[in-house]
């Protein structure tokens, strides 16, 4: 086990840079005094390990040492080849690097393990988008992983719901969702939106209708980390739309068709519903969107459900159906 983490501390001071001891007692989860202990191994054994005093200080490599050991496992060695969809590589031009970046890396791997990762790749797929659902156009996704990398600022032109908008932005990441893609970026100089100055905002990469990449470049803000601030904004979405409940009854072959329309709330829904009566249906509460989306979701299950409150969503579902009872009579 200290071998397996004396080559995961060499790693990281090779690929972050400077670190301090609380950092990379964090990332490995042991104490700091385990990792002053390490560094001591790691500089008997020949690693020219350096410290740096002060408030900037903390460990980090002599200039040009590097190791080619990457000291991989058989599995870890297996996931990078499901690591890298090439869908969505292919959608941002790194297709053909993905694929060379691959065979390299099998080249350079022992027998048993390139082995291993073929059979991985035989074995496993990735198929990101969700069924039925064809793939957004997203001619300009190139460019803004671009400016993204490079740190230049976007002009573009966005249709929203309400309309359509210009945009300056900081582009900071790149999210693949669903098949879906999303650009996370700093808006800027926006002064007919009173709260938008400096609001880290979602954009859907489909509806950028043009864009344009500017030569100046922008700072990222200090402490911003995509996956942190992705988790953090769909957490939020979600307890934004899920502000009501809805009481149900449903049909036996309802309750198979829950879960697949509500997904997880319909799963956890199921299992606290109460007792089924003669017929097989049980009743259950369930936290649902607005009052229109409700409807919409609601329509799903057909004759198979009966909504008992809120009595304003059972009033809905009553006067559409009632409306879509005249049109088709």
């Amino acid at each position: 086990m200290r071998a397996d983490r004396l080559l995961s501390l060499l790693l990281l001071l090779q690929n972050r840079g400077r670190m301090t001891a609380p950092e990379l007692a964090a990332e490995l989860e042991v104490s700091v005094r385990t990792i002053h202990r390490d560094i001591d191994a790691l500089g008997a054994s020949g690693v020219p390990v350096l410290a740096d005093r002060g408030p900037a200080g903390g460990y980090r490599l002599a200039d040009g040492y590097r190791t080619r050991l990457t000291g991989l496992t058989d599995t870890q060695a297996g996931s990078l080849f499901l690591a890298g969809a090439p869908g969505p590589a292919q959608e941002l031009g790194l297709g053909a690097d993905l694929a060379a970046a691959q065979l390299k890396l099998q080249a350079a791997l022992p027998a048993a393990l390139a082995a291993r990762a073929r059979r991985i790749q035989d074995r496993f797929h990735l198929d990101a988008p969700g069924w039925f659902r064809e793939a957004d156009p997203v001619p300009h996704l190139a460019q803004i992983a671009q400016a993204v990398w490079d740190q230049h600022v976007l002009r573009t032109h966005y249709r929203r719901w309400r309309g359509e908008v210009r945009r300056e932005l900081h582009p900071l990441g790149l999210v693949l969702k669903s098949g879906i893609w999303y650009l996370v970026a700093d808006v800027a100089n926006v002064a007919d939106v009173a709260d938008a100055d400096g609001a880290v905002r979602t954009y859907r990469v489909s509806r950028f209708l043009t864009v344009d990449t500017a030569a100046e470049r922008f700072e990222r803000p200090a402490g911003f980390e995509l996956a942190a601030h992705w988790s953090q904004s769909t957490s939020r979405l979600h307890a934004a739309l899920h502000q009501q409940t809805a009481e149900l009854r449903l049909s036996p072959r309802g309750q198979r068709l829950l879960p697949m329309q509500f997904g997880a709330a319909g799963t956890r829904a199921l299992a606290d519903a109460g007792p089924a009566d003669a017929d097989g249906w049980v009743r259950l509460r369930i936290a649902v969107e607005s009052q229109a989306v409700a409807v919409g979701d609601l329509l799903r299950l057909g004759t198979e459900v009966e909504v008992l409150g809120p009595p304003e969503l059972r009033r809905a579902l009553a006067e559409t159906v009632t409306t879509l009872a005249g049109r088709y009579a």
